[in-house]
């Protein structure tokens, strides 16, 4: 007779399934707002604010360091939420990583500028950013398994967008709060006081997020795995059999059963991660000082973009229960490598409308990627590692790919006085990812308690000892 906990998890019903999609989306669109909010800002003011003795490119490219920074804290985010979200659960990290995101934000808003503190002001900015970086780091992995875990496979991929729409939200978000500030503030104001605005604004949107992410309940198939572990450890003889041999650190199960996986999710982030950066924030830099267009025009033609994004995304999650998760995605890298070239081309014409087609169809390629990740990266990894395994392999991958891609390209720009570079930088990236995910396995048929049991029955010994310490 099967045990209560080896019983299947029960699906969560409709409507409460929907309030826990709706609070992973509320929460992530805060954490992206934050996180973006810097990036547009440091395209924009902080260039003048923090690095007033620079060139203006130069200090863009400090601007963009100091917003790279941040991505270099994200995989020791990943790290450390992933190890205590597959231990104690995703909801209680989730809660963690908004109110740090959230604090940095706000005291970001706070921050006296060079003019006040000298020097100090940029190195408060940097560690502030690190902040930033390690909350981003833990918070997406917690936020797409919340609902990947509650949910069926056969609708896995749409209902796991919706956390992915938090992206272009907090983008629209963050950039619709920085255009009408611009738009209504002169640029002496903005630059003196205006730019504070949208940072201190976190501090009420991290309250209305943390009452509703405090409202859901924790993911069955979790309860499901500690449930699991702890009736196996009530088993056992001894202390010692459960120490003998036990990797008490996720990383290390993650990288000894699911290596591949975590590869395979490394380049599959590459063209997804370069190309957003370079079509959202690396776009306020090249389109006003290349293409002379001004602040005001290249924020609306991200914000308009950014809306039709937001609208895409579930519609290519919805295709990838369809067709399966590799199809879409490859056709999304495909297309951002082959639209590279004309990207560039509308923007240097200088025109409004060409450069909101350029971005808008840039940015519903890379939703043909960013939609089903959630579910692929989900489906990818065990319970007890789960966590730990798909924010690994995305954060990582954020070194690499997001985090010098804004600073890349303004350097290449500034190197060659063309976009040229800058469109075969992104097609390499895309090549990458087409050649990772052309090598994956499909998974949207993957029951996500299936693929903890399948693990468990191809590692026994392993796996037993991994779910001794990591549910």
């Amino acid at each position: 007779m099967a045990s209560a906990a080896s019983a299947p998890p029960t699906p969560a019903s409709p409507g409460n399934l929907k309030r826990i999609v709706a609070a992973s989306l509320i929460g992530t669109t805060i954490e992206w707002y934050d996180f973006f909010l810097y990036g547009s800002a440091a395209a924009l003011v902080f260039n003048k604010l923090f690095f007033p003795d620079s060139d203006p490119l130069v200090g863009t490219l400090l601007s963009f360091l100091t917003y790279a920074v941040g991505f270099a804290a994200r995989p020791i985010g990943a790290l450390v939420f992933g190890h205590y979200g597959d231990r104690l659960g995703r909801k209680k990290l989730l809660v963690l990583s908004l109110l740090l995101m959230g604090g940095a934000t706000f005291a970001i808003g706070l921050l006296p500028t060079h003019a006040t503190i000298g020097s100090a002001a940029p190195v408060l900015l940097t560690v502030l950013r690190l902040v930033q970086g390690f909350a981003l780091g833990g918070e997406w992995g917690g936020a797409v398994l919340l609902v990947s875990e509650h949910g069926d496979a056969r609708r896995r991929g749409f209902w796991a967008s919706w956390p992915q729409t938090g992206a272009p939200a907090g983008q629209l978000l963050a950039t619709g709060v920085l255009s009408l500030l611009t738009a209504v503030l002169s640029e002496s104001a903005f630059g003196s006081w205006g730019w504070r605005i949208p940072f201190l604004l976190s501090g009420v949107l991290v309250i209305v997020g943390l009452w509703i992410r405090l409202s859901v309940d924790e993911s069955p198939v979790f309860k499901q795995a500690l449930a699991q572990a702890e009736a196996r450890k009530s088993t056992r003889a001894t202390e010692a059999e459960a120490d003998a041999g036990a990797e008490k650190l996720p990383l290390v199960s993650v990288m000894r059963h699911h290596w591949r996986d975590v590869l395979v999710a490394m380049g599959a982030r590459m063209a997804e991660n370069i190309s957003y950066y370079v079509i959202t924030a690396f776009i306020l830099v090249y389109a006003t000082t290349s293409a002379g267009v001004s602040k005001q025009t290249a924020l609306n033609a991200v914000l308009i973009a950014s809306a039709v994004h937001f609208a895409v995304i579930p519609g290519w999650g919805a295709l990838s229960d369809r067709i399966g998760r590799r199809p879409v995605y490859l056709l999304g890298a495909a297309g951002v490598g082959l639209w590279m070239f004309p990207f560039f081309s509308l923007i240097d014409t200088g025109g409004f409308g060409n450069l909101l087609l350029a971005v808008t169809v840039g940015l519903v390629l890379h939703g043909a990627m960013y939609a089903p990740q959630a579910a692929f990266f989900s489906e990818m990894f065990a319970t007890r590692m789960r966590y730990s395994g798909a924010s690994i392999g995305a954060q990582f991958a954020s070194v690499a790919a997001g985090a010098p891609a804004p600073l890349i390209a303004t350097a290449l720009l500034d190197a060659y006085g063309s976009s040229t570079p800058i469109a075969l930088y992104v097609i390499s990236a895309a090549i990458l990812t087409l050649i990772a995910v052309g090598v994956a396995k499909e998974t949207r048929h993957r029951d996500l308690a299936d693929v903890e049991r399948s693990a468990a029955g191809a590692e026994p010994t392993a796996a037993r000892a991994a779910d001794a310490h990591t549910v």
